[in-house]
């Protein structure tokens, strides 16, 4: 008689065994990230007076930078806990980027691009700041995913973070446009700086999003500034992704938009590459992710759980982490 006893499945064995090393691997990084919280970011509770010039560059995400009291200072004034995660340094990077460059100052204009309800904008207000906040349209929003995620913003309601400024202040500094990226309206003009924060990955395809960046340049003051982040391929021995939402850089499409705006008499800032060599900067965080950015965006509990490690991620089955590029505006 046949046993009934199922046999194994050597090929569900495999694909279980890797979930369960998928976990276990996550699980050894948050728990180091964990543990160098303690040490190494012990002290970024302790109150700055005043920002620290660190002369940043065009560069990548690196636990450096999250361990610097020049991105402790950014995360007091947004009332962000640090924490090992890609999403804070970009907050920290823009603002820091603008502040070495003279850009936070009372009465300057600023325009922000696909800001979704991103902080950045009311502690610009809070500063005295004109801001104009755009994003794409619902219709867009809605094919991009984007308000699945609560990556778009729709009213100023959704902008505003009153534990950094009051409803007041941030009104009378702050309106709303929706904005093709794509497609930027003529009459943007003038402005002192722009801004965007992991949105120009999001425009279609790689050349869309160089296009985007070249072209943000003329919503600017000679002399203005532009700082941009998005998402940066580590991995360059193989075409990158390339999908309808979402786009991965390599590092060759960064030295050409570079190059593109050197032709267009504008000033990038060098590039560096260096990914850092701390431990947080050689783990890859897996799916699925404790949290989604948008989920502490919010309410700016960044930092809910110390066991966070994810300064790179994996997407698509490619090594990501952020990249920050900024230029002044030539003129």
């Amino acid at each position: 008689m046949q046993s009934l006893v199922p046999r194994p499945n050597p090929i569900s064995a495999t694909l279980g065994n890797l979930a369960l090393a998928q976990l276990s691997i996550k699980n050894l990084g948050y728990e180091l990230a964990r543990s160098l919280t303690q040490s190494s970011l012990a002290a970024s509770h302790e109150i700055l007076p005043a920002p620290i010039h660190a002369g940043l560059s065009s560069k990548a995400t690196t636990q450096a930078d999250i361990e610097n009291p020049w991105l402790w200072y950014w995360c007091q004034q947004l009332h962000a806990k640090v924490i090992y995660h890609r999403k804070i340094w970009e907050l920290a990077y823009v603002l820091q980027v603008l502040w070495e460059n003279g850009m936070l100052e009372p009465g300057r204009r600023a325009i922000g691009f696909g800001c979704g309800e991103e902080p950045i904008a009311s502690l610009l207000t809070a500063m005295g700041i004109d801001v104009t906040i755009t994003d794409q349209g619902i219709d867009a929003a809605e094919k991009s995913g984007w308000l699945a995620t609560s990556e778009h913003t729709s009213s100023l309601d959704l902008a505003h973070h009153p534990e950094i400024v009051d409803r007041q202040t941030f009104d009378r500094h702050a309106s709303l446009r929706s904005v093709d990226m794509n497609a930027i309206d003529p009459d943007l003009a003038d402005y002192d700086f722009c801004w965007s924060i992991c949105a120009y990955e999001h425009l279609g395809s790689i050349r869309n999003g160089q296009d985007f960046v070249v072209n943000s340049m003329k919503v600017l003051k000679p002399g203005g500034i532009a700082v941009h982040t998005t998402e940066f391929n580590l991995d360059d021995t193989r075409p990158t992704h390339e999908g309808v939402t979402t786009v991965l850089f390599q590092r060759k499409h960064f030295e050409q938009i570079a190059e593109r705006l050197r032709s267009a008499g504008d000033f990038p800032a060098a590039l560096d590459f260096d990914t850092g060599d701390g431990p947080i900067d050689t783990f890859v965080d897996l799916p699925p992710y404790s949290f989604e950015a948008h989920e502490y965006l919010r309410a700016l509990e960044l930092g809910k759980s110390e066991r966070v490690a994810h300064l790179k991620l994996a997407v698509s089955g490619y090594p990501s982490t952020c990249f920050g590029l900024w230029a002044r505006r030539g003129g």
